[in-house]
């Protein structure tokens, strides 16, 4: 996985008018979660500022990365958990990043590639991809930039499942029976069927 760096400032004010003023200075608000607990045991969160323009290469790019954080100098290793956007103009209103070590294992969601000349396109066919990514879990250093599935051998009709994907050192999260992609009948594939039965 790539890694990318953004600068932060740590920030003490969190109300909302904090929170409107600093939108209006064009930067965003952002919490880091990591092993951090309070009295009752529920997450502690680090409040900082990032600039729309730090967060734009690592907010608007079907990539995944790993962030190299660096908060008034303090560095530490962390991705993106959760994005909150304006419901309007879609401007980026809220980052939640979340620290990773090299031994913990992260769930994190890997964009697919679908390799190979699938046999049910061939005979007319077309392949379509049901999803984009899948969910998996691994220590950061061993999840890859994309999730490779070849196609090849997938037929007319047929489907590919994630209850059949394995990747080495990785454990699928997403549900076994979610379809990935599939080579669905075209009306040029219907009527070369019909003729082969004629």
């Amino acid at each position: 996985m790539k890694s990318i760096n953004v600068k932060g400032t740590a920030r003490t004010e969190t109300g909302k008018k904090a929170t409107r003023e600093i939108r209006k200075a064009g930067a965003v608000p952002c919490n880091l979660y990591g092993e951090a607990r309070d009295e009752k045991g529920l997450p502690v969160a680090l409040s900082f500022t990032a600039t729309q323009e730090e967060l734009r290469k690592l907010v608007y790019t079907p990539e995944i990365y790993s962030v190299n954080l660096n908060i008034d100098g303090k560095e530490c290793k962390a991705i993106m958990k959760e994005l909150q956007f304006h419901p309007v103009n879609d401007r980026l209103l809220h980052v939640d990043f979340y620290e990773i070590t090299e031994s913990k294992p992260i769930v994190m969601e890997v964009p697919i590639k679908l390799n190979g000349l699938a046999e049910g396109v061939k005979a007319g066919g077309k392949l379509a991809a049901s999803v984009r990514k899948l969910k998996v879990r691994a220590p950061y250093t061993q999840i890859p930039e994309r999730l490779d599935i070849d196609v090849t051998s997938l037929g007319l009709g047929k489907t590919i499942k994630v209850a059949e994907l394995k990747f080495e050192g990785l454990e699928i999260v997403t549900s076994p029976s979610v379809v990935v992609c599939q080579v669905k009948m075209t009306r040029s594939a219907m009527s070369a069927a019909a003729k082969a039965e004629e």
